[in-house]
């Protein structure tokens, strides 16, 4: 069995827009993705790693734990041997009380990436291959999302620009979110239960190719 790590924000633990209600294990994009992998015939398992509020390496002023480099290395030591890590952060880093910009953010996940590559791992476990998804980006934040994301639709454009830069540095895998999925309009930020189904089956795709290609290369070796 493969192991997965999905480490994100609340747009991966998946709060319901408009509320602090939480979607199901099963219409996450995690437990979607989960599902369809299974379903193809990958044995996997998803291990979710996803903290409202956590940003890439900032701390929030107003709740602890919610810088995402903190304890990290930690976190994949628990949870080794991994078959793939992917990081979805980014979004949290725009808030109003940080003057953030694409390119720092992008920088945060790379920290995140080197850290992942420098965990405390058991000496006969491969360090995993990480890929890296660019969130869809803020929009229009209404409701309670309104003052804590003000300025972050301008702030946060470029940001898949800055992170697919990263990931071709750091030599890891890079999707973008935003080509799928959208957030909600009900509060600008996070996504409806049907942007989960869609963004799960097209990670699952991902995913499921990347094993695929993964195989083939092990059994040329």
């Amino acid at each position: 069995m493969q192991q997965i790590l999905v480490y994100g924000d609340s747009l991966t633990w998946g709060i319901v827009p408009g509320s602090r209600k939480r979607l199901e294990f099963d219409r996450r994009w995690p437990g979607v993705m989960e599902q369809a992998l299974i379903k193809s015939g990958h044995s996997v398992r998803l291990i979710e790693d996803c903290l409202n509020g956590r940003r890439t390496v900032w701390d929030d002023p107003f709740k602890p734990g919610r810088n995402g480099l903190v304890g990290f290395e930690q976190r994949i030591e628990v949870n080794s041997p991994l078959a793939l890590v992917v990081l979805m952060l980014g979004t949290n880093d725009f808030q109003v009380a940080h003057n953030t910009n694409p390119w720092q953010s992008a920088q945060g996940t790379a920290a995140l990436v080197r850290a992942v590559r420098r965990a405390p791992i058991e000496p006969e476990m491969a360090v995993p291959p990480i890929l890296i998804v660019a969130p869809p980006l803020t929009k229009s934040p209404r409701g309670e999302m309104a003052e804590k994301f003000a300025g972050a639709e301008q702030k946060s454009k470029g940001l898949p620009r800055e992170l697919e830069k990263v990931a071709k540095e750091l030599d890891c895998g890079f999707f973008d979110a935003g080509k799928v999925v959208s957030v909600s309009k009900i509060d600008g930020v996070h996504l409806d239960a049907d942007q989960h189904a869609k963004l799960g089956a097209a990670m699952a795709d991902i995913v499921g190719r990347y094993f695929a290609a993964s195989r083939g290369a092990a059994s040329q070796g």
